[in-house]
């Protein structure tokens, strides 16, 4: 729950800092970089269930 609140933080921080300074490019960014992570996080979790079906 705490990571959590950290991460909805830092997104917070972003939104602010692309409002503030007009930078509109780094929102796709941070969002293809969060689709990433998220990617890799559940590829790993998923991978011993893969292998166990072959």
């Amino acid at each position: 729950m705490r990571f959590l609140k950290h991460l909805l933080r830092l997104l917070k921080e972003f939104g602010q800092f692309a409002w503030h300074n007009k930078a509109w490019w780094i929102v796709p960014v941070v969002l293809v970089l969060l689709l990433l992570a998220l990617v890799i996080v559940s590829g790993q979790t998923v991978a011993p269930f893969i292998y166990t079906l072959f």
